[in-house]
Order: C-alpha cells, then sequence, then structure tokens
C-alpha cells in the first residue's frame, strides 16, 4: 500500500466515523474498535462505483452484503462486549463484524454456512492478525456447542424463530 492510498484509507474511516456519529452514535469504545478495523479489506473486490466506507450494505456475492457501518455499531454496542468474553458471531459473511468483536477484545466464534464466504472471512483475518477469531463453515442455527458457553451471541442473519440450541449455549 502506497502512503497516498493509506491516506485515503484512513480519511475515509474518519468520514465514516463522523457518519455514525452523525446518526446520534455516541459509544466511543465501538467506534475507537472500528477504527482499527480496515472495512475495505473485507471485500472480495470493490467495484468501481462503490465506496467501502459509505454508510450502507455492500455486496460480498452470494447473496449476502457485509453490513451497513451504522448498524454494525448499533449491534456492537447493544451487546456490551468486553475484554475477555467468548462470542458467537453467527453469519460471519465477510468477516467484518467479527473483526470489531475482536478489536474490543472478545474470544470470536463465528459460524457461516457458504463455503466461499468463509475461506475469504478466514483469510483476510489472518493476514490482518485476528486471531481471537475463530471461523466454522456450518449451519449457525446450531451455534457451536463445544466452543459454549458464550457470554453474547450475535446473529447478523434472519431466521423465523430463535433457534433454541443457542439458548443452552449462552452463559448465565
Amino acid at each position: 500500500m502506497t502512503a497516498a492510498s493509506a491516506r485515503r484509507w484512513t480519511a475515509d474511516m474518519e468520514r465514516m466515523l463522523a457518519d455514525i456519529r452523525g446518526h446520534g452514535f455516541r459509544d466511543e469504545r465501538v467506534l475507537e474498535a472500528m477504527k482499527r478495523v480496515p472495512r475495505h479489506r473485507f471485500l472480495p473486490r470493490i467495484p468501481p462505483d462503490c465506496d467501502p466506507y459509505g454508510d450502507y450494505p455492500i455486496s460480498i456475492g452470494h447473496g449476502q452484503t457485509i453490513s451497513q457501518p451504522f448498524i454494525v455499531a448499533h449491534m456492537t454496542s447493544l451487546l456490551d462486549v468486553h475484554p475477555g468474553m467468548n462470542v458467537l458471531d453467527i453469519g460471519t459473511g465477510s468477516g467484518y463484524q467479527a473483526a470489531i468483536l475482536a478489536a474490543l477484545g472478545a474470544r470470536v466464534c463465528s459460524v457461516e454456512r457458504i463455503p466461499e464466504l468463509a475461506d475469504h472471512a478466514r483469510r483476510t483475518l489472518a493476514c490482518l492478525g485476528f486471531e481471537s477469531v475463530r471461523v466454522h463453515t456450518g449451519d449457525g442455527t446450531l451455534g457451536r456447542p463445544e466452543e459454549a458457553p458464550f457470554d453474547r451471541i450475535l446473529a447478523a442473519c434472519a431466521a423465523s424463530r430463535l433457534p433454541p440450541l443457542l439458548l443452552d449455549q449462552l452463559a448465565e
């Protein structure tokens, strides 16, 4: 990466954080964590007309998206994650949300049903040094009982009802 491109991504990141603050978001811990995670690196490819730091979801292929930054910030803030917590992240997608959780100090177990997305997330997280994130390919509704109990569970995918197996894996 050149110095010019690094400055551009830093400026874009600052603009993204300002946009999130513009929604009234004030959880500085989450914003600091987001500042340490380069969103553009989680995109398999960046379309020419796409702003990786724009406050909107972006397609990552397979009918999936990387969530809107404000939504990532909001969901993360609601979890109230602290260092050392064990967090289950269902619907890994690009791995961006898992990286934010790891930047807050969590140990993250992430489950993605689409093998190609899980592989991409695994490679990106490893390349960026997020060793506290484990990405598994499988059915997120089953959770990961072998890694439970979890202090928090985040599901970035839709479900018609709460899968009962997940409640069993949640710590008291």
